[in-house]
């Protein structure tokens, strides 16, 4: 079994591994996909399939095929338009493919990091793309490489691959089976071997993992909007704790003799999913409209115009207009070309700070008493300046509504959210919130009210960013967070 890398990558993988795993902040939200359709043009599938997961992260993309006798992958930083071309993907030929979008947290946005990750030799070289975080890593890390295990990034992604190469078993699900054991915390994979495509998730089915089909083959993808883009249909969502292999014997399903309670994240209906996705039979369009209305409910106020927050609380603002009578606009145009760049901009540049994004619409805004649905609140940097935006442009009150409840406690799961000393609604109350960010009035929605409206019950979510009830011990990462940032602990 062979690897077939792009130039210059073991030179990177060299400087990268100079840093070590404990420098990198190991929280991420990612995009994965998997493929397994003979004859047909796998790297390209993928490259679609990915394109349609770019929101789920936008620092590096990759594709990684197997045609049997060797395993080749091309792995870059950017967006997947940038990453890829027709001379790339004509040189990832196969009838298997596993594709990744990666976002990650500051300091760890490095050539090494970016996915699919590929371990192991010969017959049992495999490549591994992740989504989530394990709160054991560090552990798990230092086991292995006292075996003797050697680590090219900085991601825990690669320590569930050595981990995976490493347990006992006499085929790779009795080794997942074995590793699934042993991983704490939030983790959707896909694994390429040089026959099979295997797909992973969870016992606790933190991030979404769908199953689909295409021209008689077997996808997988984080999303269901992936299987839309590329024809595919769209068969059932993976379960927690299952684990799928899919080769030319067909596809068989194993799972876990015990699974965890249930705790996908409540914030991919709030914000990470596509609005035209459909998790756990719920579309996540219908789910942020009726967030909208209940805030309309709850927090009733007398005004002129709903602004959502382009793009992710637009349907939301909609929501929220329907329900109260107030007229909905577009008080706000976004550019969506504004994302993450590698260009730093300089200090004029960061001065205009939210202009770069957001233009109002001083025509729409002025003299009109405006409703502002936003999905979320939180650091708190942000908010205050397109309020303010709004007030320049005419607008002469501003009343802030907000989808999620206020978040309190950070995320250890998969979501780059900051440190609960960072996080303003663990720092103020909901009034002194308001008087930060220089609204009128302040509403959040309330956790049941969010439940409500995702449609689903309430069992079945992790909602610890706002209650601090982890569904598996944190402590110890807490008290790692609270050193690193020299905050003190917060109970």
């Amino acid at each position: 079994m062979t690897l077939s890398r792009p130039k210059g990558y073991n030179k990177v993988v060299s400087l990268c591994s100079q840093f070590g795993l404990r420098q990198g902040k190991l929280r991420e939200a990612c995009g994965i996909f998997g493929v397994y359709a003979p004859g047909e043009d796998v790297a390209r599938i993928t490259f679609f399939a990915l394109f349609a997961l770019q929101h789920r992260g936008q620092e590096s993309a990759g594709i990684s095929t197997s045609d049997g006798k060797k395993i080749q992958v091309y792995a870059r930083m950017g967006l997947v338009s940038q990453v890829f071309d027709e001379e790339s993907l004509s040189q990832l030929t196969g009838n298997i493919a596993i594709g990744h979008n990666r976002y990650s947290t500051t300091g760890s946005s490095r050539m090494c990091n970016a996915q699919p990750l590929v371990v192991g030799s010969g017959d049992n070289l495999i490549s591994i793309a992740h989504n989530g975080n394990i709160v054991n890593s560090e552990h798990l890390y230092k086991e292995l490489s006292e075996k003797g295990y050697t680590f090219n990034s900085t991601t825990d992604s690669e320590v569930i691959a050595n981990l995976i190469h490493s347990a006992p078993g006499d085929d790779w699900v009795e080794k997942i089976r074995h590793s699934m054991r042993r991983i704490q915390g939030a983790y959707c994979l896909t694994i390429l071997t040089k026959d099979q495509l295997i797909a992973v998730r969870d016992p606790m089915g933190v991030r979404p993992l769908c199953l689909g089909k295409i021209n008689g083959f077997w996808v997988v993808a984080s999303e269901s909007c992936a299987l839309d883009h590329i024809g595919a249909l769209f068969v059932r969502d993976i379960d927690p704790g299952e684990i799928i292999t899919i080769d030319a014997q067909g596809l068989h399903s194993y799972r876990q003799a015990a699974v965890e309670k249930k705790s996908t994240c409540i914030f991919e209906y709030i914000y990470f999913a596509r609005p035209d996705s459909i998790i756990d039979g719920r579309l996540v369009y219908s789910a942020r409209q009726a967030m909208g209305a209940t805030l309309a409910e709850e927090y009733p106020v007398e005004a002129d115009l709903v602004v959502g927050v382009p793009d992710s609380a637009t349907v939301a603002g909609i929501g929220y207009a329907t329900r109260s009578g107030i007229p909905h606009g577009e008080g706000l145009i976004k550019n969506r070309y504004v994302g993450r760049t590698f260009i730093a901009p300089d200090q004029r540049m960061r001065d205009l700070g939210v202009k770069m994004k957001f233009n109002p619409l001083r025509d729409i805004l002025n003299n009109k008493r405006v409703v502002l649905v936003d999905d979320s609140i939180v650091r708190g940097t942000t908010t205050p300046k397109v309020i303010n935006l709004l007030r320049k442009a005419g607008a002469k009150e501003v009343h802030m509504r907000v989808c999620a409840p206020p978040i309190k406690h950070p995320c250890f799961f998969g979501v780059d959210m900051a440190s609960r000393w960072e996080l303003i609604a663990a720092q103020k109350s909901i009034e002194g919130i308001r008087d930060y960010i220089g609204a009128d009035s302040l509403g959040y929605l309330s956790i049941d009210g969010l439940v409500k409206s995702v449609g689903l019950p309430k069992e079945n979510f992790c909602t610890a960013c706002f209650t601090g009830d982890y569904p598996i011990s944190v402590q110890l990462q807490m008290d790692k967070l609270a050193m690193e940032t020299g905050a003190p602990k917060l109970v």
